[in-house]
């Protein structure tokens, strides 16, 4: 099955999850997040904002601030390039991907990010992922030297052998369902 397929096989199947028990899922899968010790130690991370069929990231985001962590989201910029600038939700726009995105350009550096809770749709045993298709985390993680955590459903887990410019994620987490937890290294 080609990658593109994956994607709409998978996006379906997230938008019919019962909401009730999407609800707790999160829930689960945040408490899992925050027993983790990159998240405990972590000062500034770095997360997405979700569609509404994804893992719900504003719990992610109002822990973090009961924590007291800076929280950074996801910026697009030309050419592919992505960066993280400082969550505000009062400056958010709706962007041609059709998620909410910061206005501002005030990208942090790299160095300053401690974990990054990454996206994803399919994720296999070594952490790998596949995403939407535009590459924006294999290259920003190319270089990228801190944690990476990532939060799924039990039913994103797949195999499927990655690409040479695929970058693993550290850590996923999946729903207590099935009670895993994955590292990949």
């Amino acid at each position: 099955m080609t990658k593109k397929l994956w994607r709409q096989e998978m996006i379906a199947q997230l938008k019919q999850q019962d909401p009730l028990l999407k609800m707790q899922t999160d829930q689960q899968l945040l408490e899992q997040l925050m027993t983790l010790k990159d998240y405990k130690e972590a000062k500034t991370i770095a997360t997405y904002l979700s569609f509404d069929f994804e893992y719900n990231t504003s719990l992610v985001i109002d822990q973090a601030y009961k924590d007291g962590k800076r929280v950074l989201v996801p910026k697009i910029m030309s050419k592919g390039e992505m960066i993280f600038v400082p969550y505000d939700e009062n400056d958010l726009s709706l962007s041609s991907f059709g998620v909410r995105e910061p206005n501002s350009h005030q990208a942090i550096l790299k160095n300053e990010i401690d974990l990054i809770h990454v996206p994803g749709l399919i994720f296999n045993h070594k952490g790998y992922r596949i995403g939407y298709g535009g590459g924006f985390y294999d290259r920003y993680l190319k270089d990228y030297e801190g944690a990476t955590v990532a939060t799924i459903y039990q039913y994103q887990l797949r195999e499927f052998d990655p690409e040479s410019h695929d970058i693993a994620i550290r850590e996923v987490l999946i729903d207590e369902t099935n009670d895993k937890r994955l590292s990949s290294y």
